[in-house]
């Protein structure tokens, strides 16, 4: 890891996966910078409000820090949310919100903070996607949309910026115990048509969430890859995570969705 004292900005570090970031890149020693629309105090950053889809109030953020320390070093973004339901009976408001929140608010943040990072030759900007974005969640169809086009934004950023000492990350993790579950916004629409199926599949995630890792877990992964000297263009969270997304990526297709199809659609 570096040792030389770094700058952090966290977006989403009010709770869950975010603060547990916030928490594990203090304890290294990196002055961090948490921004959320929640308006509280953090023990390990300073605190400051806004909303990751609004450009604009990104854009005052990433401001806001460079006048206090003169540099971004690192970004996480952490933001966002989950939302359930079959793609028919989905409200296309709610879709769009899922892909505002957890993509343009990564783009809003990642615009508001690359300039600064490129112009010094140096920063290391580490996303959250999910391992939802490499296997598609069945009934979480928009969320799974949302996390895959951050893995693809990533991949496709890393080598933008690659001359310019840039480095960007994606992170995966899988199934983590945290709000995020309680928080997700469920549409039991059309589950009587689909046989009970869209409620079936939800319990059963939310289990698995419930009995995931701790979000500190997590939090001290996302600390390495913000920290270490180079990182691989995306990282699963835990060997069973790694393991599975391996395999999903040398199994036939077929025999992929099947498994997913018994596991959360049947």
């Amino acid at each position: 890891m570096l040792t030389e004292k770094k700058v952090a900005l966290v977006t989403g570090g009010s709770s869950g996966i975010g603060l547990a970031a916030v928490n594990a890149l203090s304890d290294a020693g990196v002055t961090v910078y948490e921004t959320s629309r929640r308006d509280i105090e953090l023990q390990n950053a300073v605190h400051i409000p806004a909303d990751v889809t609004d450009e604009a109030a990104m854009d005052r953020v990433a401001k806001d820090v460079l006048s206090r320390e003169g540099r971004i070093d690192i970004l996480v973004c952490c933001a966002g949310f989950g939302i359930s339901g079959a793609v028919e009976y989905t409200d296309l408001a709610a879709a769009k919100k899922q892909l505002e929140v957890n993509f343009f608010g990564v783009v809003n943040t990642v615009k508001a903070v690359l300039p600064h990072m490129r112009e010094r030759r140096a920063g290391r900007i580490v996303v959250v996607s999910s391992v939802a974005g490499a296997i598609a969640i069945p009934f979480q169809t928009y969320y799974s949309v949302s996390k895959a086009a951050l893995n693809a934004y990533t991949a496709a950023l890393r080598n933008e910026v690659r001359p310019y000492g840039v480095t960007v990350t994606a992170v995966m993790p899988g199934d983590i115990a945290t709000g995020f579950t309680d928080a997700r916004e469920k549409s039991p629409a059309g589950d009587d048509v689909y046989g009970g199926r869209i409620s079936r599949s939800v319990s059963r995630m939310e289990a698995d969430e419930r009995g995931g890792m701790s979000p500190e877990t997590a939090g001290r992964y996302i600390r390495k890859m913000a920290l270490r000297r180079s990182v691989p263009p995306s990282s699963s969270i835990g060997l069973s995570y790694k393991a599975l997304v391996m395999l999903t990526r040398l199994l036939p297709a077929r025999l992929v969705s099947r498994v997913v199809y018994l596991l959360y659609a049947k």
